[in-house]
């Protein structure tokens, strides 16, 4: 296995991270931007005003996007362990 072909695998799976983390990260951001407009201009400051909203559309996109993220995921697994004896002969 040559030092070519490690940092190519690290960069596989530190991109299929970044993809991963930042469809759950992205509307969280989001929200938290809205949340806290409407906090500063109404006054409000509630901490659980921000968290729970955030909390919501975390869980929301992991429902209708934790399917597609798993498949990928696993996809990603498959194609690792299937390469092991090319990367090692």
């Amino acid at each position: 296995m040559t030092p070519e072909s490690v940092v190519y695998l690290g960069q596989q799976a530190l991109q299929l991270t970044m993809v991963l983390i930042s469809i759950m990260l992205v509307p969280a951001l989001i929200v938290g931007l809205l949340v806290s407009m409407f906090q500063a201009a109404t006054q409000i400051n509630e901490v659980t005003l921000s968290f729970i909203p955030k909390l919501m559309v975390t869980m929301l996109v992991i429902v209708f996007a934790g399917p597609w993220m798993l498949r990928t995921l696993v996809i990603y697994t498959q194609r690792l362990i299937e390469g092991i004896p090319g990367m090692l002969g």
